[in-house]
């Protein structure tokens, strides 16, 4: 009980202190944590553990939709990937398909990278004074 308490204390300084960058590099992070939760909760047969990671997971790619920036010309590649995420979510729960999830946390993987990418340039061109 007290290593939750601290865990989750832990957590939230974390969400308190960190740049809008890092947490959306939290949320990829969580959704793939949930996503791995859910496969691992059907493999034990644990259907309800597996709907509600997988709707943890659905949440957070909604998030990012809805918070997407689509002034950007990659915000059009990338609200295409989120909604096929979305897609292979929901195909994965209702079909307790592993596969289907498997598939959107390879997606999420890869974003995930190419948004840690982004955040290290960023942070070069700062330190390099641009």
């Amino acid at each position: 009980m007290v290593y939750t308490n601290m865990a989750n204390t832990y957590k939230n300084q974390q969400i308190m202190t960190s740049s809008p960058e890092e947490l959306t590099l939290l949320l990829y992070n969580g959704a793939i944590r949930f996503i791995t939760e859910s496969v691992a909760a059907m493999e034990q047969g644990n259907m309800q553990q597996a709907h509600n990671s997988n709707l943890r997971a659905q949440d957070i790619v909604r998030e990012f939709m809805a918070t997407l920036d689509t002034s950007y010309e990659i915000s059009k590649t990338w609200m295409p990937l989120y909604d096929y995420v979305i897609y292979c979510l929901i195909q994965g729960n209702i079909k307790k398909d592993k596969e289907q999830l498997l598939q959107a946390k390879t997606i999420l993987f890869e974003l995930r990278e190419a948004w840690v990418a982004a955040m290290k340039q960023t942070r070069m061109g700062r330190v390099a004074g641009k």
